[in-house]
């Protein structure tokens, strides 16, 4: 059983735009100071989901309850507990980074001494303190993306949707992203993330789902994901052919390259599975040069569960 109460939950989520079915019965169940992550490729249903729950557009059908309340019949009270960074930035290029987030206090009826007070502490837990009084058209992706993080947390918001929120970073600026979305956590914030990168889901979240066609395949944390699919093998490579050959006969009938002397036995890289293994190999006398454990990825689950790996999608624009 769950001892967190749930920040977001969706049942039976439908949207369509004409004959277009976008999203079609989707179930959510998102715990409190968690981060989730909605993963799939452009045009899965990713950014349609985040519209709906922080109350942008409204769902066709089911039942929604974002911080406690239904977006479509009290939607003030939704507004009031979230906050949004999406792919395209909020940011005023016009204003400095301290006037964007003294606006955004403004917005939200904070009052002069508190907007600017909430503005200065977020400049500093953003790292933007020595950029404060720069134009925002000046500032790198990874800036901009920060400050846009920072104004979306100027109400204080419970809950944060992140939507592809390092699309098109450079390394550096993802880590920072990633960085600041824990400590977002650490302090009881609750993330909904949205993102095609299998490596950023793998990082962060604590239970992934994978939206593919309007529809879910697949939800759970990383390691119960990759254990959907098989694959996952250990490589032994051997000194010489004769080793090779030795090594086949203990094993039987696996995968064998005999160009790079390799043996390649089927194992879910767990301890226990291991040990069975280097004890069999012991038992007949084989020697091993190297030995590798390859376990399936988020990458391997992609495949498995929309057919197409990663790497093949578009990029976000």
């Amino acid at each position: 059983m769950h001892t967190t109460p749930s920040a977001i939950t969706t049942t039976g989520l439908r949207k369509s735009y004409g004959d277009k079915v976008v999203l079609d019965g989707i179930d959510l169940d998102v715990r409190q100071g968690t981060i989730f992550a909605l993963l799939g490729p452009n045009g899965a249903g990713k950014t349609t989901t985040v519209q709906i729950l922080s109350t942008l557009i409204k769902a066709d059908g089911g039942k929604v309850s974002v911080g406690g309340h239904d977006p479509e019949r009290a939607p003030d009270s939704v507004r009031a507990a979230i906050g949004v960074t999406g792919q395209f930035s909020a940011v005023d290029n016009l204003l400095t980074a301290e006037e964007n987030l003294v606006l955004m206090a403004d917005l939200h009826h904070l009052g002069k001494v508190e907007g600017r007070r909430r503005a200065a502490a977020l400049l500093e837990r953003f790292d933007l303190v020595e950029s404060a009084k720069n134009l925002a058209s000046t500032f790198s992706g990874g800036m901009r993306r920060r400050l846009d993080l920072a104004m979306g947390m100027v109400g204080a918001p419970r809950i944060v949707f992140l939507d592809e929120p390092t699309t098109g970073l450079d390394p550096r600026s993802r880590r920072d992203m990633w960085r600041m979305i824990r400590e977002l956590v650490a302090g009881g914030v609750t993330i909904f993330l949205t993102t095609q990168y299998l490596d950023e889901a793998d990082e962060l979240a604590d239970r992934i789902a994978v939206l593919d066609h309007g529809k879910l395949v697949a939800e759970g944390t990383a390691e119960e994901l990759k254990r959907l699919v098989p694959g996952g093998h250990v490589s032994l490579r051997f000194a010489d052919p004769a080793a090779l050959d030795s090594a086949v006969r203990a094993f039987g009938d696996v995968p064998r390259d005999d160009d790079a002397l390799v043996l390649r036995v089927p194992s879910d890289g767990g301890v226990a599975s291991l040990r069975g293994l280097l004890a069999r190999l012991d038992a007949n006398a084989i020697e091993v040069s190297e030995l590798t454990v390859h376990t399936p990825d988020l990458d391997d689950v992609f495949l498995a569960l929309t057919g197409k790996p990663q790497h093949e999608r578009q990029p976000a624009p």
